[in-house]
């Protein structure tokens, strides 16, 4: 099969969708693998190391689109990389359709057949090429959270551990899910007073046993929610409904009884946000205030530290790949109901429900569609 792998152009993104290890693991099978010229360059791969995995470089993504027939991408694709795309072409990638209808409705003219890392689950119900993502961005949160407390960056000059004899910081994390775990990693270890909040008290109980102590388990039913995000310094939002839009739990009033100077992080951004002041926002300008709450809403937090995420993103995604090149996409998405919740999009239908009752667009059962 023949595989490119086009330079991400979103605003600040320099992640690759694959590295030269993995374009070695395709070549090794025979697979063609077009890269384009210094796509990963700002994740410290060079063209020399993708021509010594194998890969060819090629000049324009217009050349990767027009001669691949599996495209591998990290974000989604910009809508004039959607009139590049072929009838017929698979595109695998982070697609996030429930909060972008204008997307969704241009892929389908495609004719396409779009795989979506973020909803391939496993036999557990969890979402294991979203989680090394979540997991960069939930550390990230934390990281960004204490830069944007900071006096000049227009938040209340604090410190997350605090100081001997001052206390820390109050930390309210919103789902217990990767994303939470990963933030409440980073959070206890800045001595921060740390709240998990979460639906499931399976979850919170499993996280208790994992930080003891550090953390302050909240069962969502059971806590007054308004007063814990009022007396809160970072709000980071961390929930996800697989595929879905996010919910919004947290109200424009929520927001404005925070403190002045206080800081939100919606990691959900990427699926609407679940807060209701949210609006995505870009590494270059990260922040901005609504009732004087610093609000950071980069949709590609991950991108901020490429090497880091395409590496951790390539062992996830590379073995569905090797299914896909190897033996096609319907053999490999019939034959696995996990890698089959993956399809979004086939050839101009809807084949993910959280997608289709997010954008009121008619779902199509993939199963049936790819059996014709």
């Amino acid at each position: 099969m023949i595989i490119g792998v086009p330079k991400e152009i979103k605003l600040q993104e320099h992640r690759i969708g694959l590295t030269p290890d993995s374009v070695k693991a395709l070549t090794e099978k025979k697979h063609e693998v077009l890269v384009e010229n210094n796509g990963g360059f700002e994740a410290g791969f060079t063209n020399e190391d993708y021509l010594k995995s194998g890969a060819k470089i090629l000049k324009t993504p217009e050349e990767i689109f027009k001669k691949a027939e599996l495209i591998v991408k990290v974000k989604e694709p910009q809508m004039n990389e959607v009139k590049m795309i072929r009838e017929g072409q698979i595109i695998y990638t982070y697609l996030h359709l429930a909060a972008a209808k204008k997307l969704t409705l241009g892929l389908m003219q495609t004719k396409s057949i779009c795989i979506a890392f973020e909803t391939v689950t496993d036999d557990e119900g969890r979402l294991p090429l979203l989680a090394p993502m979540s997991a960069v961005a939930g550390r990230m949160s934390i990281q960004a959270g204490a830069h944007a407390l900071e006096k000049n960056q227009k938040g209340r000059g604090l410190l997350i551990g605090g100081a001997p004899g001052v206390d820390s910081a109050n930390v309210v994390i919103l789902g217990g899910g990767v994303v939470g775990e990963n933030a409440a990693i980073i959070a206890t270890g800045m001595r921060g007073n740390v709240y998990v909040v979460d639906k499931s008290i399976k979850r919170l109980e499993e996280l208790h046993k994992q930080f003891g102590d550090k953390i302050i388990p909240s069962e969502s039913d059971k806590t007054d929610l308004n007063k814990l995000i009022s007396e809160c310094d970072l709000l980071v939002g961390g929930v996800l409904i697989p595929g879905a839009e996010a919910p919004k739990l947290v109200t424009k009033e929520m927001i404005k009884s925070m403190k002045r100077g206080s800081v939100v992080v919606d990691v959900a951004i990427d699926q609407g946000g679940c807060i209701e002041t949210s609006k995505p926002t870009t590494h270059a300008n990260p922040t901005y205030l609504v009732d004087d709450v610093v609000h950071y809403c980069v949709s590609n937090m991950p991108g901020g530290v490429p090497r880091t995420s395409t590496l951790a993103l390539n062992k996830a995604i590379l073995p569905l790949l090797l299914k896909l090149a190897n033996q096609g996409y319907k053999k490999t998405l019939i034959e696995n109901k996990n890698y089959l919740s993956g399809l979004n999009i086939y050839k101009g239908s809807i084949t993910h429900k959280g997608v289709s009752n997010a954008l009121n667009l008619k779902f199509c059962d993939a199963y049936e569609l790819l059996k014709q």
